[in-house]
């Protein structure tokens, strides 16, 4: 696969083939037209959920048949609208399928609370005498067991009926962020002309070059400080919308609501907070290495991001591919052929363009299809770890679906990215087994010490702001941009030991929480820190030739959503409600600083 040309331009765009979801937009729309009366068909199974195991099974397989096929109507438009977010057309088309989707879970929106009538006793008697009825067994079990939150007909239609309005703060951002902010230029110390969007700022704030630094973070965060108003007003929403549903269906907070649905313990939640606030020290220590790395007199915000070690080292897409699959050789031979066949596929959108979605993901719903990335590819190494990363999501997508019918082939995010950041540690720990200068295992080293410093506590980081968002709404309070700052400015000041000389923050920066699109996710980013967690153990594990690890891990891939995470995990060894994930962690940690030292001090003499 070439990734550039002989003269050193830009790559040729790479691109997913999406005729192989819809091979024209005359098929997508005739689809909709079918799908729109499939979901009007389904009220026909309204109040009959109780008369026989029969009927019970033929309603769900028509409602499950109908979700897969509107996924794959969705999935398209989705896809279509983030390759240019310019194109109002195809904005107008995911709002369609948006829409659609809001409308067949209103028309959905019976199940619930039928079933709950029904009675267990009952339901648990369809399950045992129809076969048919095995693929929803999981589903309807776990409807059972939220009970307590379940609302009446009426109530659960006007709930479901909102979803496209809840959808709308999310899609107000991801507009005014991509295609309608008036991202600047500015002329770096070479003499480059850069326009400063989303992309290039990922890329900017990592230069060596300590004034480009601060011109790209000065210039950048002004211009989202100027939509601050806006931004909080957008998030606020958002987080009431959350806290509505939540106080609708007697949950005790939003955080009780968001966890109920994957089965997770608040211990989780408030374990892994705790657990990072009692190891700032360790992040402390770090910023202190970086500070002696750089040759830095004082630390700054802006200096975060660059390598510890600089790497003049580019990689092209093959690379990136090469050691992808020498990476994942401890999964085992069928995993590396199976992403070798992805990667052979007409799978990703790689490199960035103009209006097309910042940052990078793997959409994978589309069951009876292969999944789909998104990538902006620069040819860094940090490009590479990304890579690494969503396509550990597409492989565990792609053995989940194996295992699983549709109802139980999807999975949470607490698995989700533990399949992620295992492919990314491995991927470390196979570069640092080579012969490498110190020069090169520097660079490695700390690129695996900054992994662990954003997805474990700059994530925690998040999910405590994220935290404090939703007890502020529970209490009534509004959420105005300037307060979120205000709040914001205190965390990072505190995970950054700003008040103890560990690293000088500006406030002006502190506009960054209206930049992370995850918080319109509803307490996502702290599974990545979970994660971060479990795959250090699970990689261990791996690389340690413990005979049981690879089944382990690759069973936890293969079940899908056909158990609960947690639960899973903590048969396989791994309980996030404790403090041992996390304390190993940070060992790990310091174990990686303790070899950057010595390497150091032995070049210091």
């Amino acid at each position: 696969m070439t990734t550039a040309n002989a003269a050193g331009l830009a790559p040729a765009q790479i691109e997913w083939n999406l005729a192989e979801i819809y091979d024209s937009l005359e098929a997508w729309r005739a689809d909709k037209a079918r799908l729109e009366e499939a979901v009007k068909r389904l009220a026909r199974f309204k109040g009959r959920l109780g008369e026989s195991a029969a009927v019970l099974s033929e309603a769900l397989d028509a409602v499950s048949i109908t979700e897969k096929d509107l996924v794959r109507l969705f999935v398209f438009a989705f896809l279509k609208a983030d390759e240019d977010r310019r194109v109002s057309e195809a904005q107008e088309r995911r709002g369609e399928a948006t829409l659609l989707l809001a409308v067949f879970e209103e028309a959905t929106s019976f199940v619930s609370p039928e079933l709950l009538r029904v009675g267990s006793e009952t339901v648990e008697g369809f399950l045992e005498a129809e076969p048919r009825l095995a693929r929803h067994a999981f589903n309807v079990r776990n409807i059972l067991r939220k009970a307590p939150h379940t609302l009446s007909d009426e109530a659960e239609a006007v709930i479901a009926g909102t979803s496209a309005m809840r959808q709308g703060p999310e899609r107000v951002f991801a507009m005014l962020t991509s295609s309608d902010m008036p991202f600047p230029t500015v002329t770096l110390s070479t003499g480059e002309l850069v326009r400063l969007d989303q992309a290039a700022y990922g890329k900017h704030r990592a230069s060596r070059v300590r004034a480009d630094r601060k011109l790209v973070f000065d210039t950048f965060w002004k211009i989202w400080k100027g939509y601050a108003a806006t931004l909080g007003q957008t998030l606020d929403t958002h987080v009431k919308a959350h806290v509505f549903e939540a106080r609708s269906r007697r949950y005790a907070s939003a955080l009780d609501a968001a966890l109920a649905g994957p089965n997770i313990p608040q211990a989780v939640y408030r374990t892994l907070v705790a657990a990072a606030n009692r190891h700032l020290p360790s992040l402390h220590r770090y910023f202190g290495l970086r500070r002696r790395m750089l040759g830095l007199d004082e630390l700054r915000y802006h200096d975060i991001y660059p390598s510890l070690v600089a790497s003049e080292r580019s990689f092209d897409l093959d690379e990136a591919e090469a050691l992808a699959l020498a990476a994942a050789a401890p999964l085992g031979d069928e995993y590396v052929t199976r992403l070798r066949e992805g990667f052979a596929g007409d799978w990703m959108h790689v490199y960035p363009q103009s209006g097309k979605a910042p940052g990078a993901y793997m959409y994978g719903a589309i069951y009876d299809g292969h999944p789909y990335l998104l990538l902006n590819y620069n040819g860094e190494y940090d490009d590479v770890t990304t890579l690494v990363h969503e396509w550990g999501h597409a492989m565990h997508t792609v053995l989940a679906k194996q295992q699983n019918p549709y109802e139980t082939a999807s999975y949470v995010t607490f698995t989700a990215e533990i399949a992620s950041i295992t492919n990314e540690i491995l991927l470390q720990e196979h570069l640092l087994s080579q012969d490498l200068s110190d020069r090169e295992r520097l660079f490695y080293l700390g690129t695996a010490l900054e992994g662990i410093r954003a997805t474990f506590f700059r994530q925690v980081m998040f999910a405590e702001f994220e935290l404090g968002m939703h007890e502020l709404a529970e209490q009534g309070e509004a959420l105005s941009g300037e307060k979120l700052s205000d709040r914001y400015e205190q965390l990072v000041r505190r995970y950054h030991g700003s008040d103890e000389g560990v690293l000088e923050y500006d406030a002006a920066y502190a506009i960054e929480w209206a930049f992370i699109p995850h918080f319109y996710s509803n307490f996502y980013v702290f599974q990545y820190a979970t994660s971060i967690a479990g795959a250090a153990l699970f990689a261990e594990r791996l690389l340690a030739g413990d005979e049981r690890a690879r089944d382990d891990y690759l069973a936890v891939l293969r079940a899908g959503g056909s158990r609960y995470a947690h639960e899973l995990l903590r048969e396989r060894g791994i309980d996030l409600a404790t403090d041992a994930p996390y304390d190993a962690l940070v060992a790990r940690m310091n174990r990686v600083m303790d070899e950057i030292e010595a390497i150091l001090d032995r070049q210091a003499e």
